[in-house]
């Protein structure tokens, strides 16, 4: 195996296991799961780093983490693969937009698109209440519901990104990594 595979996986890992440390230091949590937090930070730093194998490998991984550890939110099988298994890997997305300018927070952004999961399983709840209104859409519940906090974890993300953009201007870049390819 190439030195610049193992140092992927390595650094996946160690990302991975921040990612879900950071995921319990909540800032706020809702009743049916979802909270505020900082936990896709890590990963969408490797994202911008690695290949879209590497990628969605950790965004898997994650997603797995996540299931296991916070899995009582999950409504049944359907519930698991989508809330947390496919949810976390669709992150994953955020490889792509890492060559363009500003990608590291096109990226994010992009990945924090997804409400697909609560379409499936708020089907069956609907009409729902949520912030005192009355839901009987589930494609706009899933939207406003996953959007009341992805988006602040997506504001918080993009804000330290940005703090940190400069100071970790040689890791973004890959220099490390070049350096161990040779290049």
């Amino acid at each position: 195996m190439k030195k610049s595979k193992v140092y992927a996986l390595c650094e996946g890992a160690i990302k991975v296991a921040l990612a879900t440390a950071l995921s319990y230091v909540k800032l706020m949590e809702l009743p049916q799961g979802g909270s505020v937090c900082i936990g896709m930070l890590p990963l969408f730093i490797y994202f911008f780093r690695w290949d879209w194998k590497h990628s969605f490998l950790a965004a898997f991984a994650y997603g797995l983490l996540q299931l296991i550890f916070d899995g009582a939110y999950a409504w049944g099988p359907t519930s698991m693969l989508l809330d947390y298994v496919l949810a976390f890997t669709v992150l994953g997305v955020a490889t792509f937009f890492r060559k363009m300018k500003g990608g590291l927070y096109l990226g994010a952004t992009v990945a924090c698109v997804h409400f697909i999961s609560g379409v499936t399983i708020y089907r069956i709840n609907e009409p729902t209440e949520l912030f005192n209104s009355i839901y009987t859409n589930p494609w706009l519940y899933s939207a406003v519901y996953n959007g009341s906090y992805v988006l602040i974890d997506l504001i918080l993300c993009l804000a330290i990104l940005a703090i940190l953009s400069k100071p970790m201007r040689k890791y973004l870049r890959g220099d490390d990594i070049k350096a161990l390819r040779g290049e």
